[in-house]
C-alpha cells in the first residue's frame, strides 16, 4: 500500500496571527520563520497522531485485491472522492458509490468493497479520500491546535540553535498530554 497526498490543506491549522499572538511577537520581522515553524509543528502533530488536521485529499494505492475492508490510514475520513479499480490489462474503472461502503465510526476508517466490485485478477485499486476535521484551523480540535502551538513555542525558543527544517529536535513534556487521546497505539 502506498499513501500519497493529492491536495494539501488550503489553510494551516494555526494562522500566522494566532501563532504570533501565542508567541507574543508584535513585529513582522520573523513572519517567515514563524510560518515555517507552524508548518513543521502541524506536520509533526499530524504524523504523530495519524490525523489530518485540515481537510486534504489523499490517495491510497492497493496492489492486490483486498480480502476484507481496506483501512484508510488518515483520520478522520470526511468523504470518498473516488475508488478506481484497474483490471488485469491496466484499464481503469471508477466504482459507483453503491459498490462500496465507508465505516467512519472506527479508527482507522474502513472501506468495504461489495462482492464482484473488484475482479479476481486486478492490477490494483486507488482510493481517493478526503480526511480532516474541516476546511479551516477553527475546525481542528482544541487539544491538537494547542499541541501545534506548544511545539511552535518550544521550537521558536530554540530557533537560534536549530532551524525550522531541522525540527523536531526536542518535544516538550506537555505535548504528550495534549496528543495522548489522539494517538493510535499499534500492537
Amino acid at each position: 500500500m502506498v499513501l500519497s497526498l493529492l491536495v494539501p490543506p488550503a489553510a494551516p491549522p494555526v494562522t500566522l496571527a494566532d501563532a504570533k499572538a501565542h508567541l507574543r511577537v508584535t513585529h513582522d520581522g520573523e513572519d517567515t520563520q514563524i510560518a515555517e515553524l507552524v508548518d513543521a509543528a502541524a506536520a509533526f502533530v499530524a504524523e504523530d497522531a495519524g490525523v489530518a488536521l485540515v481537510n486534504q485529499t489523499w490517495r491510497l494505492s492497493v496492489g492486490d485485491p483486498p480480502d476484507g475492508p481496506v483501512c484508510l490510514p488518515r483520520h478522520p475520513v470526511a468523504a470518498i472522492a473516488a475508488v478506481t479499480v484497474y483490471d488485469a490489462d491496466g484499464n481503469p474503472a471508477v466504482l459507483d458509490g453503491a459498490q462500496y461502503t465507508l465505516d467512519v465510526m472506527r479508527r482507522p476508517a474502513r472501506l468495504g468493497l461489495e462482492p464482484g466490485a473488484v475482479p479476481s485478477r486486478s492490477n490494483g485499486i486507488e482510493i481517493d479520500f478526503v480526511a480532516g476535521f474541516g476546511d479551516t484551523g477553527a475546525d481542528v480540535p482544541d487539544t491538537l491546535r494547542r499541541a501545534v502551538l506548544c511545539l511552535l513555542a518550544h521550537w521558536y525558543e530554540f530557533r537560534g540553535v536549530y532551524s525550522a527544517r531541522d525540527q523536531p529536535v526536542s518535544v516538550p513534556m506537555i505535548y504528550a498530554r495534549l496528543t495522548r487521546s489522539w494517538r493510535r497505539i499499534g500492537v
